[in-house]
């Protein structure tokens, strides 16, 4: 039997990291929802009001011996402009901030690393938060796994496809090809 790891991230809308992360090799699940704030058991709407302090985030279940935590912070930084604070482009509010909840201290320590190794990157610095992770809260069902139920979404065709597209370019030996 293999370790498994947890692992959580925020970078605009879920619907487009969960949609990105279903396809890592290694990665076991994937699960939709809210992190990173005070409310207790929020919905879409409490998040959407901006008042419940969480993100929009995926919470990961993934095999180290298959992904390393660098590789999945390297898609993660790729994945979404960490340069925008509390935006990723038409989605707007802090709900949408980038942020990484770590799990542990070794996790903490990578995070700063690749931030610092990839912030020559950008134009602008890097806001992305990093905080402890403290609680998780599933999403409603209709959030989880939203690309492979709505395809013919608008959202879907000129969001996330494209996101996918140049994601399978740019990592073609870590994202399997399921889109």
């Amino acid at each position: 039997m293999h370790n498994k790891e947890f692992a959580t991230f925020g970078g605009g809308s879920f619907w487009c990291i969960d949609s990105i992360f279903r396809n890592v090799k290694g990665v076991e699940n994937c699960i939709s929802g809210y992190s990173g704030g005070n409310t207790e058991n929020p919905t879409y709407m409490d998040i959407c009001s901006g008042k419940t302090g969480h993100a929009q985030v995926v919470q990961l279940i993934y095999n180290p011996e298959l992904i390393t935590y660098v590789d999945l912070l390297n898609i993660f930084f790729t994945s979404h402009d960490p340069t925008t604070l509390n935006a990723q482009g038409p989605d707007k509010g802090t709900h949408f901030r980038s942020i990484i909840l770590h799990h542990h201290d070794d996790q903490r320590k990578l995070a700063f690393e690749i931030i610092d190794q990839c912030k020559t990157q950008y134009l602008n610095p890097i806001v992305t938060e990093v905080s402890e992770y403290k609680q998780f809260y599933p999403a409603e069902p209709l959030h989880q796994n939203f690309y492979k139920f709505n395809r013919e979404s608008g959202y879907s065709i000129f969001v996330i496809e494209p996101k996918l597209k140049y994601m399978k370019r740019r990592f073609e030996d870590k994202i399997i090809d399921s889109f």
